[in-house]
């Protein structure tokens, strides 16, 4: 029963997809029962994954195989550890609650909204499972196409499609590349089978190469500067719950890529590109911080904080030790709460108000003040806070990477600093002061439902706050491992 538990959580989605294409589009109250059912049920299997996960073990768990291109040597097999666990359960709570706050949202073609999240979701799902190289590419690219078509067809204004182009383009050329070099090692091992790759030891050059290959695909992803030009554009276009799964887990893609395939397969040239990486990780945590101070609009702030707290991930997993690792990992969980509830707190005043300027807001501690203090929460938790996620995974990263570059670590740390300004000022903006009835008349607090959503996203960033240790003995057998490979 447990060897089949990951295809049980795979499976699920797939059902649910197929019974989307079932009901009529005219009978939009099934529609949402039917999504909604099939993704909390995801969410439920994969606690169990949890519940059943050894973490004394480094070794691959849950793992079942199957033969996809027999002549080629590439089956399709799949399996978790400490790495990959988390993101899966992260990608599995994320959907339901994307899906609850566009409940009432979402007028035109809902069926092809709810089927784009279900199949987001599968394929997440595969991406995180999959112990084949050329499988986690076919998956890690389709991701794009439903996510593009949540941008471009539910966006909320006019530049909607040449934001989902944008997205689209930006993230899918450094992936040519990346299947070029996927191709030269199926080449040269003959299979792309993961654990396999890991006995190949490819030549210097080779390294380097491939490195570079697969280094454009993901820091498209992360996205790193000067990539990260398609996310501020991207999530201004994209509907709230669009907004919520790519800085909640499509961003966590790169981060997952590096860890999973580049440092155990490119180890010396992950050494020797160090410094690249260094370099545009302080340009883009400085630069972005920076650009978030001068932001008119709500979404575009959170957007450039979301691209400063990525490229601080980087810089946790290229300082190459255990701590800097486990900081890089509970820095993605914590970016996946925090960054979705924030987006989320945008998307409840959108719905009333339908303007993300942040001019035409003020005072709304005094007529929304559950809202506020939601808001007020996550802003905090959002700069480093102690007792948040961020902090732990901020204070981790900070501690591996100063044992390997002290400048770089300084010149990172002033994204906290910087953070505090925009955070604390947009929270001032928009909470306090006198309201702007000229603009609006009429003011709703959080109901029920929006409540609900917030809840398990203020439970997961107090847990890992308050008790990381939880998350970090799933992790540390995986990260070990991981050092052992690269140390050759």
């Amino acid at each position: 029963m447990l060897k089949n538990l990951l295809l049980s959580l795979i499976a699920i989605p797939t059902v649910g997809i197929a019974s989307l294409v079932l009901v009529p589009s005219s009978n939009t109250k099934i529609l949402k029962q039917v999504a909604l059912q099939f993704s909390c049920l995801t969410f439920v299997v994969s606690l169990f994954l949890l519940v059943f996960f050894k973490n004394s073990t480094a070794k691959f768990q849950f793992v079942t195989k199957f033969d996809w291109i027999s002549c080629l040597n590439v089956n399709g097999t799949f399996g978790i550890d400490g790495i990959s666990l988390f993101f899966v359960i992260l990608t599995t709570l994320l959907i339901p609650l994307c899906l609850l706050i566009s409940w009432d949202n979402i007028q035109f073609n809902l069926k092809g909204f709810l089927m784009c999240f279900l199949i987001i979701e599968l394929f997440l799902l595969i991406v995180f499972c999959v112990l084949d190289l050329l499988l986690f590419y076919v998956f890690f690219e389709s991701v794009l196409i439903p996510m593009f078509l949540v941008i471009g067809i539910w966006g909320s204004r006019e530049r909607k499609v040449r934001a989902a182009y944008f997205f689209f383009i930006y993230t899918l050329t450094g992936s040519v590349l990346m299947l070029l070099a996927i191709l030269y090692i199926l080449y040269q091992v003959g299979t792309t089978d993961y654990e396999v790759l890991l006995s190949f030891s490819f030549s210097k050059f080779e390294q380097n190469i491939l490195w570079l290959a697969f280094f454009a695909s993901f820091a498209a992803k992360i996205p790193m500067f000067p990539v990260h030009l398609w996310l501020p554009e991207a999530h201004v276009e994209a509907p709230t719950a669009g907004s919520v799964i790519l800085a909640g887990v499509l961003l966590k893609l790169g981060t997952y890529g590096f860890l999973r395939f580049s440092f155990p397969l490119f180890p010396e040239a992950c050494f020797f590109f160090a410094p690249l990486v260094y370099t545009l990780a302080s340009i883009g945590i400085v630069y972005t911080s920076l650009t978030a101070i001068r932001q008119t609009d709500f979404k575009r702030i959170i957007a450039y904080t979301s691209v400063a707290h990525m490229n601080l991930v980087v810089i946790g997993l290229f300082s190459f030790n255990v701590i800097g690792l486990e900081g890089a990992v509970i820095q993605s969980l914590s970016h996946g709460f925090v960054a979705s509830a924030l987006f989320m707190t945008i998307g409840v005043v959108y719905d009333r108000h339908h303007t993300r300027l942040i001019k035409y807001y003020g005072g709304l501690a005094h007529t929304m003040p559950l809202y506020v203090l939601i808001f007020l929460f996550f802003t905090l938790a959002n700069i480093g806070l102690p007792g948040t996620s961020s902090f732990v995974g901020e204070f981790l990263i900070f501690t591996g990477s100063y044992k390997i570059n002290t400048f770089v670590t300084i010149i990172s740390a002033t994204s906290m600093i910087i953070g505090g300004c925009y955070g604390l000022w947009l929270f001032n903006r928009i909470s306090y002061g006198n309201l702007k009835t000229q603009y609006f008349v009429i003011f709703r607090d959080l109901n029920k439902r929006e409540m609900f959503i917030f809840l398990p996203l203020i439970l997961g960033t107090f847990m890992i706050g308050v008790y990381p240790n939880f998350f970090l003995m799933y992790i540390h057998s995986s990260i070990n491992m991981l050092i052992e490979l690269m140390n050759f």
